[in-house]
């Protein structure tokens, strides 16, 4: 479940990211291929923990799809597009539906929300907006440009709080000794290991 997780959290950066941003109606639609497994899945009894773990990565991905492709010039509303499910992941927890898929959105959410967190403090959110507004051969210096900007000990500051709240946040989620557990665990956790190849590009680009 945690390496399931962790997959599932590298699958919108390694495939999402490209394809929405040349077929964004694409990247939509698959939202329902991924409704049409969890509920195949769901639906047998050794492979309804994967239903569940599927449907609750579907809501990340129908996010990702609205927001990268036609809202990514505009950091503002990252975060609650973001968490357009997060009413429906509230409610079936309290009845106790699909724990596994739910727990598994909100750890990706809380991911997500710590980063974006930290665009702010360090100043990046202008760096974000060029990025997404440039053509691809530009877009090396303006990460060069981002990593001058938090190349300074309140860039560093920040970026050792990041990972340290990741870090507790999915030890804290591994600890729960269950399966839903481990599935947000994985979740927030997979998410230092996004943002520091993130960062590795941008240095290396």
């Amino acid at each position: 479940m945690l390496g399931a997780a962790a997959f599932l959290v590298s699958v919108p950066v390694f495939f999402q990211a490209p394809l929405v941003r040349v077929f964004p109606w694409l990247s939509l639609g698959l939202t329902g291929v991924w409704w049409v497994l969890a509920w195949g899945l769901g639906r047998g009894q050794k492979t309804g923990i994967w239903g569940d773990l599927i449907l609750g990565f579907s809501w990340s991905w129908l996010a990702g799809s609205i927001y990268w492709g036609w809202f990514r010039e505009n950091p503002l509303i990252h975060l609650p597009i973001e968490a357009i499910a997060l009413p429906w992941a509230l409610w079936c927890l309290r009845q106790g539906w699909g724990r596994i898929g739910n727990w598994f959105y909100l750890g990706s959410l809380f991911g997500t929300a710590i980063t974006d967190v930290y665009f702010y403090l360090t100043g990046l959110i202008p760096y974000w907006r060029q990025v997404m507004k440039v053509s691809p051969d530009e877009v090396g210096e303006i990460l060069h440009r981002a990593i001058a900007q938090i190349n300074h000990p309140w860039g560093i500051l920040c970026g050792m709080w990041l990972i340290l709240a990741l870090f507790s946040i999915g030890v804290w989620g591994l600890q729960k000794q269950n399966l839903a557990g481990w599935a947000f665990g994985g979740a927030v956790l997979s998410t230092i290991v996004v943002d520091g190849l993130f960062w590795l590009v941008a240095y290396c680009a």
